[in-house]
Order: C-alpha cells, then sequence, then structure tokens
C-alpha cells in the first residue's frame, strides 16, 4: 500500500484543486495536491514538500480533514488529507496541468480522481 498525502486549502469559499500532467497516471484528473510520503518523512513533512515542489508554497499543515484507502488497477493507495493553509507564496503550477479555486458548488464539473469521490461526497455535505 502507498501512503499518499494531500491538502485541503481554503480560500475564502473556494478550495484548491490541481489538474494532472497529461503523460502521468490518472491524466488530466482533478486532485488536491500532495503526493507520496517517502521513506523516512512524517506525513506533515511529506506534503510540506510535496507543496513546495509542486505549487512553489510553503504550508501550515493543521489537523485531518479525513482517510480514504482505494484500489487503482496499478496500486493502491491510503490517502490522508489534512486541512492545510498556505503560509508563504502563491500557488504557481510546477507540475500540474492547471490550477483552480473551486467552490464545492462547481465539483461535479471537474473530473477527479477516484480516490477522492469520497472526500467530494463529504465536501458537498459541510
Amino acid at each position: 500500500m502507498t501512503e499518499v498525502v494531500a491538502a485541503l486549502i481554503w480560500e475564502g469559499e473556494r478550495f484548491l484543486a490541481c489538474q494532472r500532467p497529461a503523460n502521468k497516471a490518472r491524466a488530466l484528473l482533478w486532485e488536491f495536491v500532495g503526493g507520496k510520503v517517502e521513506p523516512g518523512e512524517t506525513k506533515e513533512e511529506a506534503l510540506v514538500r510535496e507543496c513546495r515542489e509542486e505549487l512553489d508554497v510553503t504550508v501550515a499543515v493543521e489537523d485531518v480533514f479525513m482517510e480514504v484507502t482505494h484500489e487503482y488497477p496499478d496500486l493502491t493507495v491510503h490517502l490522508t488529507l489534512f486541512n492545510a493553509k498556505i503560509a508563504e507564496g502563491t500557488p504557481k503550477k510546477l507540475e500540474h496541468n492547471d490550477i483552480r479555486w473551486l467552490k464545492v458548488e462547481e465539483i461535479d464539473q471537474f473530473p477527479f480522481c477516484p480516490a477522492d469521490e469520497e472526500i467530494l461526497e463529504r465536501l458537498k455535505k459541510k
């Protein structure tokens, strides 16, 4: 099982969503910023690193919003989604095809990765 972390970052009524690159697995699907936890890292350290690498921002990691386990054909992920705030910087597209601030009511207009579906349903009920 692959340990993955992601950030739920809010700006007012909108949350940050990132579109995966065309050349990676689950190409052009939307997701929360994050990635794999490397050996020797805590989940929080991994999330700070991933946000720096992918968006050029420093995040303050808060509490866990939700955990999900999902089986893809090529791997099984255990995703820990943290509430987080941008402490420094403005998000830039360093790895993603696109980044957007979405309102919860706009979720259905964007095809997200299957592992995020349960999270999106919970967001819609907030």
